[in-house]
């Protein structure tokens, strides 16, 4: 019709990977499947093992896992976007039909099925609890003060499904379980600043917006220095801390505090965070 635009087929195929990319949350989903890919690594390093097919099929497990769990928020949250008015959001901004998304989501959780079926029974069960844990916050518990729990419980089972994948003893990553649990829970009160007025617009009782933004703020730069303590000290106490590690350690704890008075920039700063503790133990252990 005269005056309309007309995209033409190319371009508006890209439009679309774009949106359903930007769909299930690109950066936290790229940043726990490469860490998941890391810790797999090394894993596999100190059992004397180089990487092989079931370190890359348990990638792809997580990879899934994550595709799952962010398309199925922004469909769960679609309405409520909507009345924010967040046309940053694929769904509100009509660039993705729910149909596609619940596809998206479903090709996801197919993916992590797949992936994990060759892996074996362990594998399987925990890699489906975290993502069960995940979608009871998509769909109940991400607007209640019980927010962080959902975090703790697949944060926490993720190392063990991780040792689950690539064959290594669940025991070898025993001590990382409540490190990672703690760590998500603050890279989720750290996400929740970047939301935390429309949350608050749209009737959201998160555990940030029960306890206020500076608190919340501070819980989360208070438990990832835990996190980075914690590691540290871990490192100290078995003999295994080196002055290489000693570096990342400090700079993890340095990123944090850099990040602590920038809502904006805090996530990526844990993320920074993540990688240099990850790092840090990576060598200290061989």
């Amino acid at each position: 019709m005269p005056g309309q635009r007309r995209v033409p087929g190319g371009t508006h195929n890209g439009l679309v990977i774009l949106a359903a990319v930007r769909l299930v949350h690109p950066a936290p989903a790229l940043a726990v499947t490469l860490l998941s890919g890391a810790l797999g690594a090394i894993l596999l390093a100190q059992a004397g093992q180089s990487p092989n097919e079931r370190l890359w099929l348990t990638v792809l497990a997580v990879a899934g896992s994550q595709i799952f769990t962010g398309a199925t928020n922004d469909l769960v949250d679609a309405g409520r976007d909507a009345v924010a008015g967040r046309r940053e959001k694929p769904l509100p901004a009509g660039e993705l039909t729910p149909n596609v998304a619940l596809w998206i989501a479903s090709a996801g959780l197919g993916l992590q099925l797949v992936a994990s079926l060759w892996l074996g029974p362990l594998p399987l069960l925990l890699g489906l609890a975290a993502a069960f844990s995940a979608a009871a916050y998509n769909l109940a518990l991400s607007r209640t003060p019980l927010s962080p729990i959902p975090y703790l419980v697949s944060f926490g089972i993720l190392p063990l499904w991780i040792a689950a994948g690539v064959g290594v003893e669940l025991e070898r990553v025993l001590p990382a379980v409540p490190l990672a649990a703690a760590f998500a829970a603050a890279a989720h009160l750290a996400n929740t600043l970047h939301d935390f007025e429309v949350d608050a617009a749209t009737g959201s009782r998160s555990l940030a917006q029960v306890i206020g933004r500076r608190n919340t703020r501070w819980l989360a730069v208070g438990c990832a220095a835990a996190v980075g303590l914690g590691i540290g000290l871990a490192l100290i106490l078995g003999g295994r801390m080196g002055w290489a590690s000693l570096a990342l350690g400090a700079s993890g704890l340095g990123a944090v505090a850099v990040g602590a008075p920038r809502e904006r920039w805090l996530w990526y700063a844990l993320l920074l965070a993540a990688v240099a503790w990850t790092a840090a133990w990576a060598l200290s252990t061989g």
